[in-house]
């Protein structure tokens, strides 16, 4: 696996109503953004890293890293911004032949997640490779082939597509699986009782 062949997107472009609405990613994990970690973690294994959100820019400007919003309107879900980091990645980056996603609110992910898809979405000779834990599909920590993005685009604009499931189900799929313990990887602060448990699981978590 070449990293530099892989676009990293980090899908940060829903409005967080469990949350009270703003910006999960930019709350606060024993002193640091969740956005921090999950960047800490993930953006080493990529050639090159996209958030995607929506609204005003400026609030991402320190982190100094392209911002790309959905290319449909209403807040569509994961698919909208999966779509928006594919197109970026043909305008950018057209040696990369993949994008990695993961959502803003994980801040505990395997510093092995990219190569770990690679591998099984190799080893299946699948199109797209989703990410597992406990017998738990994360159908948002993925590997897809730029390729799809015009039959994405057209789910989404023409036919109204939104489950993530309803369009993975469309191609042939791998799965990497991964304990749950002492941690879950792919935990999610989706609400401020999820960043009360974040907090006490952080000292669990290992650099």
């Amino acid at each position: 696996m070449r990293s530099e062949a892989i676009v990293g997107a980090v899908i940060a472009g829903g409005r967080s109503r469990r949350m009270g609405g703003g910006d999960k990613p930019l709350l606060l994990l024993g002193g640091r953004s969740i956005l921090d970690r999950v960047l800490d973690r993930f953006a080493p294994q990529c050639g090159a890293v996209v958030i995607n959100a929506n609204g005003d820019a400026r609030r991402l400007d320190g982190y100094h890293l392209p911002l790309v919003p959905d290319p449909v309107e209403g807040f569509a879900g994961p698919l909208a911004g999966l779509l928006a980091a594919l197109d970026w990645a043909a305008v950018n980056r057209p040696e990369a032949a993949l994008v990695a996603t993961v959502p803003g609110d994980c801040p505990f992910l395997p510093r092995n997640l990219v190569g770990r898809l690679w591998s099984a979405r190799r080893a299946g000779r699948a199109e797209i490779a989703l990410a597992s834990s406990g017998g738990r599909t994360h159908p948002v920590i993925g590997l897809w082939p730029v390729t799809l993005r015009t039959a994405l685009r057209h789910a989404l604009l023409e036919e109204g597509l939104r489950k993530v499931s309803g369009w993975t189900d469309r191609h042939s799929l791998a799965q990497a699986e991964w304990p749950v313990g002492p941690v879950d990887p792919f935990f999610n602060v989706n609400a401020p009782e999820d960043l009360a448990q974040a907090e006490r699981l952080l000292p669990l978590v290992a650099d």
